[in-house]
Order: structure tokens, then sequence, then C-alpha cells
């Protein structure tokens, strides 16, 4: 086992990050499987859904590649890692001018900019010294939604990935954007249980200000 880099935003924006990109395929299964989790989300906005879209971390963009099937939103990201940025720009998921390099704990946007915000297995691999700086962020730039997908544990955890520490973190993030933004109110939650959806166990909330 390895220790991760002295300061892991280096390792998502590094090789880290780009040999994590590599990994990810935009596969059949995989954008079905991102196809069932956004229709789940699309019954939860109850005939409301948000027009702006902004994803945090986007990776390869396998969120945005179906998104347009479902929502008629329009779809922008921040995404740290340049391979990845490469990937969404070659394939054609988002234009440049919505394609914006950074973390989440600097959106290089407006309040109120889009009307959702949301990670998707993303909060647990910020390190909880940049958590709530992040959180904010995130409720900041939005000005109706805020979701997140993420790996649940009712306490802070700290797991080992790939031979690494210091680089995935289980938590209850939905508990947290509760406590820290009291004009969050809890619209809809679940779970994603990967044996029956290939998605990777993942909890969710949406929450709409007000």
């Amino acid at each position: 086992m390895t220790s991760a880099p002295a300061d892991p935003k280096s390792a998502w924006a590094g090789e880290f990050g780009a040999e994590y990109t590599a990994r990810n395929v935009a596969s059949d299964e995989a954008l079905r499987a991102r196809t069932f989790m956004w229709g789940r989300f699309a019954q939860a906005f109850a005939g409301d859904p948000p027009k702006s879209i902004l994803e945090v971390g986007c990776n390869l963009g396998l969120n945005l590649r179906v998104m347009p099937r479902l929502l008629g939103a329009e779809l922008s990201a921040i995404e740290p890692n340049a391979a990845a940025r490469e990937r969404v720009l070659a394939d054609g998921v988002l234009p440049a001018e919505r394609l914006h390099a950074g973390f989440g704990d600097k959106i290089p946007l407006a309040d109120g900019a889009v009307e959702m915000a949301f990670t998707t297995g993303v909060l647990i691999h910020v390190d909880p010294s940049r958590l709530p700086a992040t959180m904010e962020e995130i409720h900041r730039v939005s000005s109706k939604y805020v979701l997140c997908a993420e790996y649940f544990s009712p306490r802070p955890e700290t797991l080992s990935y790939r031979g690494h520490e210091g680089l995935l973190f289980k938590n209850d993030f939905g508990g947290l954007y509760m406590d820290r933004f009291p004009d969050l109110k809890l619209v809809d939650y679940g779970f994603f249980w990967k044996r029956a959806t290939g998605l990777d166990d993942a909890t969710w909330w949406l929450f709409r200000k007000g």
C-alpha cells in the first residue's frame, strides 16, 4: 500500500486522475446504468426539472452523455483533469465554453448561475478539509436544486483507494447538506444497489432551495 500525494488535488488533476479516466469507458452497459439513474432522478423532479445543470467533476461525462435523453436542460461541467476534459470535448459531449477547468471548491460561475448543481461519486474523493468549501460552492451556484449520489456512511470514514490512502471518504453527505444549509428542503432520496443497477451502491439525495 502506498500513500497518496501530499495534496490529493494533485492526484486527481494529474496522472492518477488520467489513469482513472482511462479505466472508464462509455460502454453500452455503463450508459444504460446512467440512463436508469437519471430516469429515477427525472421522476423526483415531479414535473419541474431544472433548465440548466452543472456537473461538478464530470470525468469523461457518462452522466452528460445520457442526460439529454431525459432532460431538456442546458448542461455544463467543471473537471480538474485535462485528459478527462479532452475526452469530453473530443466526443462532443459539451462545447468548450461550457466545460470549465478546476475543482468544486472554486467554481468559476456566478451565484445562482444554474438551476441545479450535482455530484455523483465526487464528494467521496474530496479531502474532508475541503469538503465544506466544495459544498458551499455547489450550493452557491445553484438557484433551485442540489443533487448528490455518493457512498454512504452514518459517520465519517477514510478508506484505502487503489492502494492509496487519503483519496476515498464515506459520509452522510445528505445530512451534511441539510445541517449546513437550512434553506435546503429534501425532495427525495434513495439507493442504487449495484447488483440490480450496475451502479456503485450509491445513496442519493435531491434538495430544493426555498
